[in-house]
């Protein structure tokens, strides 16, 4: 099973290099792009044998590793 994580900053956040993205794509003429953020997604190799299982392993390591909760959200996606 795979995993992917993605955690973005937490609304609210100040997120610089979304904003240096916005920047260029305004440089770059692409004006119709506002508020954009930047984050990371993080794809696993899982040796869970149900969803549920990987769901829960996957969670665990966010919360401990993969993502820092105080300023951080994380969205988990399971694929069998």
């Amino acid at each position: 099973m795979k995993a992917k994580v993605h955690v973005t900053l937490k609304r609210g956040v100040l997120d610089p290099q979304g904003k240096a993205i916005e920047h260029a794509l305004h440089t770059l003429g692409f004006g119709g792009v506002e508020n954009v953020r930047a984050g990371k997604v993080i794809e696993l190799d899982l040796t869970a044998a149900d969803e549920a299982a990987a769901r829960q392993e996957v969670e665990a390591m966010c919360n401990r590793l993969l993502a820092n909760t105080v300023i951080e959200d994380y969205a988990i996606e399971l694929v069998a």
